[in-house]
């Protein structure tokens, strides 16, 4: 007999001739991240005086559209090199009446005869906010996932059409009747939300495409519904819009009649806030969301079900557009509401996302801001200012936000650790073509 041990013809064989083991303990490099996924991190990785240098810059840029747009500036600069103070001083006066203007419309305004009227501005601006907070939620809640979410409009539409379908025609109390339309809405924009993600799970398909796509058919789907007399159409009438919001479907007013703009909505979207906050930063759940963001590849070799996180983040961001929604059709608005309820909201909810970093309280004061710029833009319309300076003030606050090298180039602020680490790979690997 021979005196081998037992195992040891085992342990005598080439160790070619065994099965390759693999798995994400041997070693193996895991995929790097998609790019999208590195493009969500690196931004929601920016630092408080990037977000407020971004602002500061954009209101410059907003200042210098002000004064070239005003025609007391643009006569004074006629003759400019006679008497240059007075085209200084015209540009002052433009723009420090532009900015006063926009206080007054979004915060306070000192004018006003009562202290009501003085502090009304604020309670505008917190009512435009509370949609922009929770579509720009939903749209912060898949950027944490590394999804690219640009169908809050079309979530928002079908929210308002499943609240218009199943919880108009009700007759019931109140304190029943709001919370069914309430949740009606949420389930729908979830819904239609869920459908990108299980379609991404399934297929593979990209979610911009998916988004993009179910945004028209949303559109035209809710047009065609508001079009048949015997869906949405309101009765005795021939244009493509709903009944008037039942009363009894609407939120009181929070602080009374005397600020019809602020209702019990935002305390409703500040508890989506919180909600937010805990399931991204606290929950288990969260945990598993943030990683798929980070790197999907290491979350799946760590056990993690991808696809199945990739339907959960959607459900949830589509649900808070239809919070959105139902900030607009269970508010003030007592018309019904036509196929633009969503009034731009869901690409807004965009730019509020990614100047929040996409994170639940940045996200909740972003859409503060814009809802602030939102309502002050009218005090500027009203002092011959155009309105669509507002727009390229928050355009050009999310594109300094989105390219941090430029705000930096600006303000000759120093470099970051990252960006010297990339131009030294850089120089490295000119060196190495050189040579």
């Amino acid at each position: 007999m021979s005196g081998s041990t037992p195992g040891a013809d085992d342990a005598a064989r080439p160790t070619e001739q065994l099965p390759p083991a693999t798995g994400p303990l041997t070693g193996e490099q895991v995929p790097a991240p998609p790019r999208s996924n590195v493009f969500f991190r690196d931004l929601m990785r920016g630092s408080a005086v990037t977000t407020f240098l971004a602002i500061v810059l954009a209101m410059i840029v907003g200042g210098v559209l002000i004064a070239i747009t005003n025609e007391a500036v643009q006569a004074a600069a006629g003759y400019f090199f006679s008497r240059p103070g007075d085209t200084i001083v015209a540009i002052w006066n433009a723009v420090y009446n532009g900015y006063e203007a926009l206080f007054r419309g979004a915060v306070f305004n000192p004018r006003a005869p009562s202290f009501e009227a003085q502090i009304r501005p604020i309670t505008n601006s917190l009512g435009f906010a509370a949609p922009l907070i929770a579509a720009g939620l939903g749209v912060a809640l898949a950027f944490r996932v590394g999804l690219f979410n640009i169908g809050a409009r079309g979530q928002m539409l079908i929210g308002a059409m499943f609240a218009g379908l199943f919880a108009f025609n009700l007759d019931l109390p109140m304190w029943l009747h709001l919370p069914i339309t309430l949740v009606a809405g949420i389930v729908g924009g979830a819904l239609w939300g869920g459908l990108v993600g299980l379609l991404k799970a399934k297929t593979g398909a990209h979610e911009v495409i998916l988004t993009i796509m179910l945004n028209y058919v949303a559109f035209y789907l809710l047009l065609w519904m508001l079009r048949s007399p015997g869906l949405l159409q309101m009765t005795g009438s021939n244009q493509p819009q709903t009944k008037p919001t039942p009363a009894s479907a609407q939120f009181p007013e929070l602080l009374g009649p005397l600020f019809p703009a602020l209702d019990w909505g935002f305390v409703v979207v500040l508890l989506a806030t919180v909600f937010v906050w805990w399931l991204i930063e606290r929950s288990s759940l969260g945990l598993r969301l943030r990683a798929v963001g980070e790197n999907p590849h290491a979350a799946r070799a760590a056990g993690i079900n991808v696809e199945r996180l990739y339907v959960y983040a959607m459900l949830f961001a589509g649900g808070l557009a239809g919070l959105a929604a139902m900030n607009q059709i269970q508010g003030t608005v007592v018309t019904g509401f036509g196929a633009t309820i969503d009034a731009g909201i869901g690409f807004d909810a965009i730019t509020v996302a990614l100047l929040g970093r996409s994170r639940a309280w940045g996200t909740f004061a972003a859409g503060i801001l814009f809802g602030a710029l939102k309502a002050g833009s009218f005090s500027m319309q009203a002092q011959g200012i155009p309105v669509d300076i507002v727009l390229v003030v928050q355009s050009l606050i999310v594109l300094f936000i989105a390219a941090p090298p430029l705000l930096r180039a600006v303000f000759f602020l120093p470099k970051t650790e990252v960006e010297k680490a990339s131009k030294a790979r850089a120089k490295a690997a000119k060196k190495a073509v050189a040579a």
